[in-house]
């Protein structure tokens, strides 16, 4: 299936590794220029050769925090007309909530809500303007199924999605949506930070851990990044402009809710 969108411009954000690379590579695949965006030089850089060696697409990066200014404002050099923005940044860790103290609770705001809100703000007059734009914010399952260990990234992801699903509105008629992914257990270097954190309080090995995610999952299994970056690359494609203000869950069919 040809998804429409050979030639766009696209700033992926935290995507040297993990779920944001497997969308960088899923648009690239499809013919999309990427912005890439990391913190290690040498993980970024490695991450854009392979990029380069297996699409023919320009691929350029940028080294930093997004929750930075000078980052973002290098982003949008490096891109100054995205028509994809693909938020993403590593989450908080979990914790007791007795034990977050306001500087915790503004350190997950700047990283998970204000980084991509401010990123949002200055992309989307322009796709606005050019009649296209797909921006998707990669948040969390515990956005739906909050649990107290994860609040710091509940709740300034929360934030973030219910800013989109306002501006998912105001915008639709131009052609330009707003969706957020919802990961749940999908197989990257965070889950393995989740299961020795759980062999380390819990006294059962790694791969024991591994077993007790899979089985957390209706479908018995974790999911592949690969599925993750497809499921963002379509909903940026020109089939999907009437998909806007959704929050898509790619959590192997667990979530027991209606809506």
């Amino acid at each position: 299936m040809d998804l429409g969108i050979a030639g766009r411009n696209a700033i992926v954000c935290a995507s040297s590794r993990g779920l944001g690379r497997a969308c960088a590579e899923s648009l690239a695949r499809e013919g999309v220029n990427v912005v890439l965006n990391g913190r290690n030089r040498e993980s970024l850089e490695a991450t854009a050769e392979a990029i380069r060696s297996a699409h023919k697409v320009r691929v350029e990066i940028v080294v930093g925090d997004i929750e930075l200014e000078a980052t973002r404002d290098e982003l949008l050099a490096a891109c100054a007309e995205p028509d994809i923005l693909v938020n993403n940044n590593g989450g908080p860790p979990p914790g007791r909530f007795q034990d977050w103290d306001r500087d915790a609770w503004i350190a997950a705001l700047d990283a998970n809500m204000l980084a991509p809100v401010l990123l949002i703000r200055e992309v989307l007059d322009g796709m606005v303007e050019r009649r296209f734009g797909r921006i998707i914010n990669i948040t969390s399952a515990m956005v739906k199924t909050p649990l107290a260990p994860m609040g710091l990234s509940t709740g300034a992801r929360s934030g973030l999605t219910s800013v989109s699903k306002a501006l998912s509105r105001q915008v639709a008629h131009a052609n330009v949506t707003l969706n957020n992914l919802l990961p749940e257990r999908i197989d990257t270097d965070r889950q393995r930070g989740m299961a020795e954190l759980r062999s380390k309080l819990g006294g059962v090995s790694v791969e024991e851990a591994y077993e007790e995610m899979k089985r957390s999952i209706a479908a018995q299994r974790l999911g592949e990044p690969g599925e993750f970056g497809d499921a963002c690359a379509f909903l940026c494609s020109a089939q999907a402009g009437y998909i806007s203000g959704q929050n898509l869950q790619l959590d192997g069919g667990s979530y027991a809710g209606l809506v």
